[in-house]
């Protein structure tokens, strides 16, 4: 269930708030009844960060199949890093 508070919780309970982002779940922040503001840690924040470049390139490498790129074999691959190493 989503952790919901209201914004003067950030003025006001700051150390709570900050402990609750700790818990690796986003803070959803209302103002007069409406949602305004998500807060979450900074690792939450990094980890999202990560998957969404993840998805990003794993959309283009979808993509670039789908134009009918071959790519390359796992032999030719390892082919090329052993001439790298050598």
């Amino acid at each position: 269930m989503p952790t919901i508070i209201p914004i003067s919780d950030l003025r006001n309970k700051t150390h709570h708030v900050v402990n609750l982002c700790h818990q690796g779940k986003p803070v959803f922040v209302t103002k007069n009844g409406e949602g305004e503001l998500v807060v979450m840690s900074q690792a939450l924040y990094e980890r999202l960060i990560a998957k969404m470049e993840l998805y990003q390139k794993l959309e283009e490498a979808e993509s670039f199949q789908k134009s009918g790129h071959r790519g390359r074999s796992h032999k030719e691959v390892m082919q090329s890093l052993r001439k790298r190493l050598s």
